[in-house]
């Protein structure tokens, strides 16, 4: 679909995307671009054409540059990379916080190259060029937050771009980058907020106690865990770019722990009863929409 593919950061989600790309087909030439202490790591891979630390050099000739990196790098990648992207170039990203993607890449392109922003809604709670694989991206929506009022070929380039994600095996979604930040910040940011809370108030016990609770952790905890295990430092750059929306969903999530709290104080049971049969009826309509992946389905580590 594209003559070169660029992708700038080689953890999950780039080494995803490179291994989906060998195995569709879908670039002639694929270029990976990440620190100079890993590129040993990236080659053993050996799902890239060129792996580079040179970001410059390695964008000037690509049709599609893809950056999987931490949000607080966008700028000085855009910086260095702005003026090597060649006319009629598509630029997209992974991010999880659309308007700050967008705040941060666009000073830096020429008008000749398409920003297309983009957020495929898919991960493990694994990091690093090796957590990647090709299935990743299988029946997983992808968001594509385009530019207003562009028209023309930067239309065509993001309907290639949604194309391309497709033939990863994705499901393909566009709506407008704030719209798209309030959405994610209830279904995706403010769960990873809770979970990583409920894990260190666990890791704030006495130790006796902290010991117990790993040793006999029941399933909930458990996947708490598996979601407060996930990227450092690409969570911390989520929740400083998203934080309005963040924010407002947390102060939302502690007025209903509120009514909850108040519901076990007084023995409502009727009040408890009422609010776990509408949350799972939430469940069953995850499950409906195919966005619960059965156990046997994940892939094994």
């Amino acid at each position: 679909m594209y003559d070169r593919v660029t992708l700038i950061g080689c953890g999950l989600i780039g080494s995803s995307i490179a291994h989906a790309v060998k195995r569709h087909g879908l670039a002639k030439h694929v270029g990976i671009v990440e620190k100079t202490d890993i590129l040993d790591r990236v080659r053993a891979l050996d799902v890239a054409h060129d792996v580079t630390d040179d970001a410059a050099k390695a964008v000037r000739d690509a049709d599609l540059v893809i950056i999987c990196t931490p949000q607080s790098a966008y700028a000085a990648i855009a910086e260095t990379i702005g003026r090597h992207l060649k006319t009629g170039a598509t630029l997209t990203d992974v991010g999880s916080v659309k308007k700050a993607a967008i705040d941060a890449l666009q000073p830096h392109l020429r008008n000749e190259v398409h920003l297309v922003p983009g957020h495929p809604i898919a991960g493990t709670e694994n990091s690093g060029p090796e957590a990647g694989f090709a299935e990743l991206f299988a029946d997983r929506w992808v968001i594509l937050t385009p530019l207003a009022h562009r028209g023309g070929a930067y239309d065509a380039a993001a309907q290639k771009l949604g194309e391309f994600w497709q033939a990863m095996g994705s499901k393909i979604a566009t709506m407008p980058p704030d719209h798209h930040d309030r959405v994610l910040a209830m279904t995706s940011h403010l769960p990873h907020l809770i979970a990583y809370t409920i894990v260190d108030t666990c890791v704030k016990l006495e130790d006796s106690m902290q010991q117990e609770v790993i040793a006999y952790s029941a399933s909930g905890f458990r996947d708490f865990t598996r979601i407060a295990a996930s990227d450092p430092t690409m969570w911390r750059d989520i929740f400083l770019n998203n934080k309005d929306a963040v924010l407002d969903g947390l102060q939302r999530f502690i007025e209903d722990l509120m009514e909850l709290q108040k519901a076990i104080r007084w023995d409502d049971g009727q009040k408890l009863f009422d609010v776990f049969t509408k949350t799972r009826a939430v469940r069953r309509s995850i499950i409906d929409q195919r966005q619960h992946i059965p156990e046997e389905n994940k892939r094994k580590d």
